[in-house]
């Protein structure tokens, strides 16, 4: 079965969360014509990235008013996308959510919060604790912003977890030059993407955004890799763009009879050797 899906390559203006909100409605809207079962916006589509101090301005909780307009809209398509939520426990989080039917079905707190280079987000931000997977129009799928992707252990635990699919909203920043010109970044995360996508056998949706806060670009390049590893599709860089592709859900099926590494996979053996390094008894 084929379903599609819209990624929506877009420049989110720096705090101005009524501005980005109805923004989406016209992103929305252009995906669901487009015949897309689902669109995924990138890391913090409702208020642009280098928040610092205007985060607490922003911050909503999850299932708040501010979020009403896109739980409508997913009445007619199922939205992904970014916010600063505001927890229970006062404490603001990177967060995505994937609403559908009107309603939220789940939301992903960014884990791996960067502190290096030009990154400043376990400043301002708190870390989420858990990588869980949910049932979307997918299938099973899994979400990781942007640094959670950089980290093996996310894709693994998704895909040990029954992931097909997994989602990555990014606010990647262009940065470096690679060997023939490219991005060293754009290098970097399409090498990543890739790797993921045919090891793991599920499809990585990387959703990154264009545009630019305090001087910094963001380089797009948004892509849909398949489980065997090759690009579905790909968006320009550093250009606004709606990319639509179609994921083929009996694909990742086929894929794992084919190269059965993740069945074979001995997740007793790395559970007691995470152990061991963690200190705890053998």
């Amino acid at each position: 079965m084929s379903i599609r899906i819209a990624i929506a390559q877009c420049a989110p203006a720096l705090g101005a969360f009524e501005r980005n909100l109805a923004m989406h409605d016209s992103w929305i809207a252009r995906a669901k014509a487009a015949g897309a079962r689902v669109v995924v916006f990138p890391e913090l589509s409702l208020t642009g990235y280098y928040l610092k101090d205007l985060a607490a301005d922003v911050a909503t909780p999850a299932t708040g008013e501010r979020l009403e307009r896109i739980a409508a809209a997913s009445k007619g398509i199922d939205v992904c996308a970014g916010f600063v939520e505001r927890g229970p426990d006062a404490v603001l989080r990177i967060a995505q959510g994937y609403w559908s039917g009107g309603s939220l079905v789940h939301v992903h707190r960014k884990v791996y919060l960067p502190t290096y280079g030009i990154f400043d987000d376990g400043r301002y931000f708190g870390p989420g604790d858990r990588f869980e997977t949910f049932s979307s129009a997918l299938g099973t799928t899994g979400i990781a912003i942007c640094e959670d992707l950089w980290h093996v252990s996310t894709p693994y635990l998704y895909a040990a977890a029954g992931a097909t699919v997994v989602l990555s909203p990014s606010d990647s920043p262009g940065r470096g030059v690679a060997e023939g010109g490219d991005l060293g970044t754009a290098e970097s995360c399409r090498l990543m993407d890739r790797f993921y996508a045919q090891y793991l056998t599920l499809y990585v949706v990387f959703a990154n955004r264009v545009g630019t806060e305090d001087g910094i670009a963001f380089w797009g390049g948004s892509e849909v890799v398949a489980p065997d590893g090759s690009v579905v599709a790909r968006a320009p860089d550093f250009d606004e763009h709606l990319l639509v592709a179609e994921i083929d859900t009996h694909l990742v099926a086929r894929e794992r009879d084919r190269n059965p590494l993740v069945r074979d996979e001995r997740r007793d053996v790395v559970h007691a050797q995470l152990g061991r390094a963690a200190g705890g008894p053998d």
